[in-house]
């Protein structure tokens, strides 16, 4: 609320940038302040080193106030501003994945993702226009005008319009999150939406006392298990989730929506007893989590991730076989696939089919739940489950995978000395 928007600016960029959601000369933001003046990205400069100085400053009567020229895009920024009186900011980048859509006059399917509907808004599709040109900003006012949050624009990028630079940023990732699970299922088999949003689950409150020096340890673990999931691409922002134990039915939760980079130790939610901390809403996996703590002791850690390849399994249903390569199956064992309606239905009948030799389980376009005896190992876990589903995509377009045989998985169980 209270960061400069020349600093917001450069800050949302930098991460637009350091996540290949735009190139060096591509993409551009705005934000309107409340004397009318537009801040807005300038042309031609870096986007790996760009700096609060070198963001233009457009006066109401047009005067460019700054060291560099305003982005060449800044006619649409203005006509959406000037259609839209509930926008104050505006982000434009080139994601590849968005991209390719925009090429063959497609948008992506936003409901392959829980939440995504919700954050992108509407999502529209709007004809060629050249870059920076007037033309370009009246055909994207005119689908502003008509109500959209989001516009790919053909053989461009995308455009989005939100009340905040933060709120554009959660809807543009929110897309190419989107745009990146459909292009990785292609090939795969048919997608299927996911079927509504269940409301959720009520926790009765109480007021924690002094934190002890274990609940602040594993507050800082946490954090930095978030940001590592997300520089790792395993979490999106308001799309991540780990819970750790703490004590018997006492453990700590991801909250609703977090920024998994930003995370901050204060912003995990206590659950304990089946009550939640005070003034926190945790995320929608926490039934789940507290069904698989109570009912294995050996589970420390939960974490849930809707990283693209492996959600390319767990929208179409295509087997995901761990036996491909040995050190997956070590870690993965053989996962088995639980519908979505279980998971939010069944928290207890999917916490049951976890086991020391089945640790992990895909659940049908939710994701890949994983459970580890630490922190460390849930994660690896995670991690593991994304690389073998990226390797096993790649080899299927090579030709047939070749798994491991029955006696092949044998001799590693008993090399390993893994859980029968």
């Amino acid at each position: 609320m209270y960061t400069p928007p020349a600093t917001a600016l450069v800050d949302y960029l930098q991460r637009l940038y350091d996540y290949e959601m735009t190139t060096t000369s591509g993409g551009n933001l705005s934000i309107l302040d409340s004397d009318g003046v537009i801040w807005i990205t300038p042309s031609g400069i870096d986007k790996g080193s760009l700096r609060p100085a070198d963001i233009m400053k457009m006066l109401p009567d047009g005067t460019a106030v700054g060291f560099h020229r305003p982005s060449v895009e800044f006619p649409f920024h203005r006509h959406i501003y000037q259609i839209r009186p509930d926008a104050r900011a505006v982000l434009h980048a080139h994601t590849a994945s968005i991209v390719a859509f925009s090429c063959v006059g497609r948008i992506p399917n936003v409901k392959l993702v829980p939440g995504a509907e919700a954050v992108c808004g509407k999502v529209v599709f709007a004809p060629y226009a050249i870059p920076g040109s007037e033309k370009l900003g009246d055909i994207l006012a005119a689908e502003f005008e008509k109500g959209a949050d989001a516009v790919i624009m053909e053989n461009h990028g995308a455009v989005v319009c939100g009340r905040s630079m933060e709120e554009c940023f959660l809807r543009y990732e929110a897309l190419a999150t989107a745009a990146n699970i459909e292009l990785e299922a292609a090939g795969l088999g048919r997608t299927f939406d996911l079927d509504g949003v269940r409301p959720a689950p009520k926790w009765p409150v109480f007021k924690p006392g002094e934190p002890s020096s274990l609940e602040c340890e594993l507050r800082s673990g946490l954090a930095n298990f978030h940001a590592r999931c997300y520089r790792q691409r395993l979490f999106q922002t308001g799309n991540a989730f780990i819970a750790a134990r703490l004590g018997a039915d006492d453990f700590l939760a991801s909250p609703e929506g977090i920024d998994p980079l930003h995370a901050d130790p204060a912003d995990f939610v206590r659950i304990a007893a089946g009550r939640r901390e005070a003034g926190k809403i945790p995320g929608f996996p926490s039934a789940l989590a507290r069904e698989v703590f109570r009912a294995h002791g050996w589970a420390q850690s939960v974490y849930l991730t809707r990283a693209p390849h492996i959600m390319a399994y767990a929208t179409t249903g295509a087997p995901f076989d761990s036996r491909t390569i040995p050190e997956s199956y070590i870690q993965l064992r053989d996962v088995p696939v639980v519908k979505a309606a279980d998971f939010y239905a069944d928290a207890a009948g999917v916490a049951a089919r976890i086991a020391p030799r089945n640790p992990v389980l895909l659940i049908q376009s939710i994701g890949l739940l994983t459970v580890g005896r630490t922190l460390i190992e849930g994660f690896d876990r995670m991690e593991v489950g994304e690389f073998t589903a990226k390797s096993c995509l790649l080899a299927s377009r090579l030709g047939k995978l070749s798994p491991m045989t029955q006696p092949q998985v044998n001799a590693v169980i008993k090399a390993f000395q893994l859980p029968r």
